[in-house]
């Protein structure tokens, strides 16, 4: 079994139009629901929810979109790619409409539990469709590629969202979002999908369908390990960033998800590239470290300066840290099992950012949120320990064209 760093980059082409319509289609996709992220659970506060109530908007999001993944994984085994992206996409569109009809906290709490669904619906068939594109030898760089249209998703789309949320209100931002969603489903609907021979010569009949199988891909459990270490740790950002602020009195929190997305796309064609050539413990590690610092400096922001430097750091970091764990997971995985294998890698991130939702929702009512920041921080210290006493077996990438 040879390692990456045995495994020479060939000229296969990346940059199809294939993979440059899903890169782009997942840019809007993800744009359309990171609107909601740090804007609901500001909203909701208004509605007169408690912290743990807040927390629980964040939980049952992930609650169904862990549930549903399996199923997913499993379809994958034996489906073509293209009914399953357009299921998914038009089922997020509809779900995102949905919001302003009631103003119950408790019926929001369902509603995002759907929601949660069928974000677990699309994130891992457009994660699979994606790496079915891209050729073996440039699978780090390929997914760090795809991962920045998640990353600038995630970082623009939230800081647009907080802007709207201050200046106009929550039904604007559904608009937005709706808009966001209905081009993700024309693009998605263009686009020439490429199902592995192995997937079509599967039928229902011959794929046995387990659970826990298709949660648990144990050829990378591990990097799906670090991955829900390090989502818990990122959690109290998505759930507390906005109300911090509020707190603060910064109006300029948008400039940490700016600052952030701009050091993303800026760092990303190096951090894919070096995983290709060196693996994932070094980068893990440094990506790692550049986060906790971040949460650290944002923790003690008074001022729109800390806020810009936490989110240089912060995109330097992170914004690098889960397309490495993601091209991590699927390096490790089997052609046939990639599609569990992203569904588990997606669940290990909803997981993450829903328990630690939960878990500092809870704490909030007797830490301030600074320290929360601080305490989710030690999280990373986690992900650095576990990369650097894991195997050499789950260090050594190979990209396997079994299956």
């Amino acid at each position: 079994m040879k390692s990456l760093q045995g495994i020479k980059q060939t000229n296969e082409r990346l940059w199809t139009k294939s993979f440059t319509m899903i890169v782009i289609a997942n840019l809007f996709v993800f744009m359309s629901f990171q609107m909601l992220i740090p804007t609901l659970p500001p909203y909701v506060k208004s509605l007169g929810a408690s912290g743990f109530e807040i927390g629980l908007i964040t939980a049952m999001f992930s609650v169904g979109a862990v549930i549903i993944r399996p199923f997913i994984g499993y379809l994958l085994e034996f489906s073509s790619r293209k009914s399953l992206v357009l299921i998914g996409a038009a089922a997020l569109l509809m779900m995102t409409i949905i919001y302003p009809l009631t103003q119950i906290v408790m019926l929001l709490l369902l509603i995002r539990m759907l929601h949660g669904v069928m974000w677990g619906w699309s994130t891992t068939v457009n994660g699979t469709a994606a790496v079915d594109v891209v050729p073996n030898s440039r699978l780090g760089e390929g997914m760090g590629y795809f991962g920045l249209s998640i990353t600038i998703g995630m970082i623009i789309a939230p800081s647009l969202g907080i802007y709207i949320y201050q200046n106009y209100n929550f039904s604007v931002i559904i608009i937005i979002s709706a808009i966001l969603g209905t081009i993700a489903f024309i693009l998605l609907s263009i686009i020439k999908y490429q199902t592995p021979e192995a997937v079509k010569n599967l039928s229902r009949d011959d794929v046995k369908f387990s659970f826990l199988g298709s949660l648990i891909e144990k050829s990378s459990w591990y990097p799906a390990l670090v991955t829900l270490l390090a989502t818990f740790g990122y959690g109290t950002i998505v759930t507390f960033i906005v109300i911090f602020a509020e707190e603060k009195d910064i109006k300029q929190i948008f400039l940490f998800y700016l600052v952030n997305a701009v050091m993303a796309t800026v760092i990303r064609p190096i951090t894919g590239r070096w995983f290709d050539r060196n693996g994932p413990k070094a980068l893990v590690i440094y990506c790692s470290l550049f986060t906790f610092i971040a949460m650290w400096v944002l923790s003690y922001s008074n001022s729109w300066v800390g806020i810009v430097f936490a989110g240089i750091f912060f995109g330097i970091g992170y914004g690098s840290l889960i397309p490495a764990l993601q091209a991590w997971v699927l390096a490790k995985t089997p052609k046939l099992r990639r599609g569990v294998a992203n569904g588990m890698f997606y669940s290990a991130i909803d997981l993450g950012i829903g328990m630690s939702g939960l878990i500092f929702g809870g704490l909030a009512n007797f830490v301030g949120i600074g320290h929360l920041f601080q305490i989710s921080s030690c999280f990373f210290l986690l992900v650095i320990i576990f990369t650097l006493r894991a195997s050499k077996e789950n260090l050594a990438i190979t990209v396997q064209n079994k299956g």
